[in-house]
C-alpha cells in the first residue's frame, strides 16, 4: 500500500510537471515599462568593481592598468571604479578617510595619481574593448568641500534650521539639499564634466534613492546628449529605473542567498522572489546580482564567511538568473579577507584560482542570448523537483538558445527528479565539457552544494 501511494504521488508530480506554466512574454508583464535606452554594449555585459586603494600596494591608476589584460581575458566588460575624487580631511574617518566623503567633484584623489593618469586608464580600457564607470556621491559632500562656505544654502539644515547635518550619523559628510535649483545645476554640470573631459561610460550612483528621482531623470537626459551612458543606482527603488537608471541593486536577492546559506531560507524563497519581481521590476530594466561588494566585504564578512562550501554555487546562481553579475576585487583570487575601509590594506594576489571559473560563467553570458540583459535576454522559469525546498532548477530560453541550471542549495546530498516540458534535449555541459542528452524526466543525485549548468 505504501509503495502504491508513492507511485501515485510520483505520477501526479510528473503529470503536473509536464504542464509547467510558460512565463508571459516580457511585454505582458504587470510591471511598468522602462523608457531608458540601454547602450548596445550592455546587452550581454557583466560588471567588475575596482577598489583602487586596496587593489595593489601602489594603489594607483597606473598600477591598476597592468591588470586590465588579465581582466579582459577573464571576460570583464564594465569596470566600476569606487570614487576617484579627493577625500575630505575635516572629520575624516581613519587615516585615509572614506572614498564617499568627496571634497571636490571635478578633482582626482592624489592617492591614485592625476587627471592625465585617469584619462590614460580610460583610454587603455577602451582600447581593450572594455568600458569604465565611476562611483558618484551626489547625496552629500565632505565638510571641507568648498560649497560648505561658498554655498551654505545648498545644504540641508538640522532641526534647529541653522547647521548642516550628517545623514545616517555619517560624521564625515554633510547632507545636500536638492530643493535648491542652483545645487542641481552644479551637480549636473559636475557629472557632465567627467563624460566630456575623460570619456567615461557612465556612473554608479551612491545612495541614489536619497536623491530626488526627478534630478536623476533630468541629469540622464543631459548626459545622454553628450554621449550615451550606462547608469547604475545603489538602490532598490523601481521609479529610478523608469527614466534614469539602466540597473539597480539586487539587495533582496543577496539577503535571500545569505539566509539560504545559513539555513534560514530555502529554494522556494527564491521562487517567491522571482514571482514578485516579475510584477514590480520595470520591463527592460536590469538587476545587478552579486555575492559581495565593497560594503558587504568590509562590514559583513567575506564570501567564504557567508557561503562557505556554497560560494561557487551562489556565484553560478547570480551569473545565470535574469540580471547582470558583479565580481568584486579579489574574488578571482579567492581572497578571504575583509578589506579595511579607511586604511591601506592591499590585496595579496598570489595566483587567480577562481579566474577560470569566472571566465566560464562570463563567456556563457557573452555567447548565449538566453542569459543576456533586459529585453535582450531570454525568459526565465523554474523547473519543479521533488526537493523544491533544497533544489533550485530553472530554464532560460530565447529562440533556439537555452541555459538549464540545477543547484543544490544545501549542504546535504539530494535526490532529484525533474519533469517538465522544455528542458529536455541535447546540451553542452558548461563546466565538465562534452555533450549529453537530457531526458524529459531527469533523475540524479546531487552532492552538497553541487551545481549543473547545461547550454544549447
Amino acid at each position: 500500500m505504501k509503495n502504491l501511494f508513492l507511485v501515485l504521488m510520483l505520477s501526479a508530480f510528473i503529470l503536473a510537471g509536464c504542464n509547467c506554466p510558460v512565463p508571459p512574454a516580457k511585454t505582458e508583464s504587470k510591471a511598468p515599462v522602462s523608457k531608458v535606452k540601454h547602450v548596445p554594449w550592455a546587452k550581454n555585459a557583466n560588471i567588475y568593481e575596482v577598489n583602487v586603494r586596496q587593489y595593489m600596494l601602489e594603489g594607483t591608476f597606473n598600477a591598476f592598468k597592468a591588470h586590465l589584460p588579465r581582466l579582459k581575458e577573464m571576460g570583464v566588460d564594465i569596470l566600476w571604479l569606487m570614487p576617484v575624487n579627493p577625500i575630505g580631511e575635516k572629520n575624516r574617518k581613519g587615516s585615509l578617510g572614506s572614498y564617499y566623503s568627496v571634497k571636490n567633484y571635478v578633482g582626482i584623489n592624489p592617492e591614485f595619481g592625476n587627471m592625465e593618469d585617469f584619462k590614460n586608464l580610460v583610454k587603455e580600457a577602451h582600447s581593450l574593448g572594455m568600458y569604465l564607470i565611476i562611483d558618484w556621491v551626489a547625496n552629500h559632500t565632505a565638510w571641507d568641500h568648498a560649497w560648505i562656505t561658498d554655498h551654505p544654502d545648498w545644504y540641508a539644515k538640522d532641526s534647529s534650521g541653522q547647521q548642516p547635518y550628517a545623514p545616517f550619523g555619517w560624521e564625515d559628510v554633510a547632507q545636500l539639499d536638492y530643493k535648491n535649483k542652483d545645487l542641481r545645476n552644479a551637480m549636473t554640470e559636475s557629472l557632465a564634466f567627467w563624460v566630456k573631459e575623460t570619456d567615461i561610460d557612465g556612473f554608479r550612483c551612491d545612495v541614489a534613492s536619497m536623491v530626488p528621482t526627478d534630478f536623476w531623470d533630468s541629469s540622464r537626459r543631459v548626459l545622454d546628449q553628450i554621449k550615451p551612458v550606462f547608469m547604475l543606482a545603489e538602490a532598490e527603488k523601481d521609479s529610478l529605473l523608469l527614466n534614469a537608471f539602466d540597473m539597480d541593486y539586487g539587495w533582496t536577492m543577496l539577503s535571500i542567498n545569505n539566509k539560504i546559506a545559513k539555513g534560514k531560507a530555502n529554494a522556494n524563497t527564491l521562487g517567491q522572489y522571482f514571482a514578485k519581481l516579475d510584477t514590480t521590476l520595470p520591463v527592460g530594466a536590469i538587476k545587478m546580482n552579486f555575492t559581495t561588494n565593497h560594503d558587504e566585504n568590509s562590514w559583513n564578512g567575506t564570501v567564504q564567511d557567508i557561503y562557505g562550501e556554497g560560494t561557487k554555487t551562489f556565484a553560478v546562481l547570480t551569473a545565470t538568473i535574469p540580471g547582470m553579475p558583479l565580481i568584486y576585487s579579489g574574488q578571482e583570487a579567492d581572497y578571504n579577507h575583509a578589506l579595511l575601509f579607511f586604511e591601506k590594506d592591499p590585496i595579496v594576489w598570489g595566483d587567480y584560482p577562481m579566474a577560470g571559473f569566472y571566465k566560464t560563467l562570463l563567456t556563457l553570458k557573452h555567447d548565449n542570448a538566453a542569459l543576456w540583459n533586459g529585453l535582450d535576454g531570454g525568459t526565465f522559469r523554474r523547473i519543479p523537483s521533488l526537493a523544491d525546498t533544497a533544489v533550485f532548477a530553472f530554464l532560460r530560453e530565447k529562440d533556439d538558445k537555452k541555459v538549464f541550471v540545477v543547484l543544490n542549495l544545501t549542504d546535504q546530498i539530494q535526490q532529484i527528479k525533474l519533469a517538465c516540458d522544455g528542458f529536455d534535449g541535447d546540451y553542452n555541459d558548461v563546466f565538465e565539457g562534452g555533450q549529453m542528452n537530457l531526458p524529459k524526466e531527469l533523475e540524479r543525485e546531487l552532492k552538497p552544494w553541487e551545481y549543473l549548468v547545461y547550454e544549447k
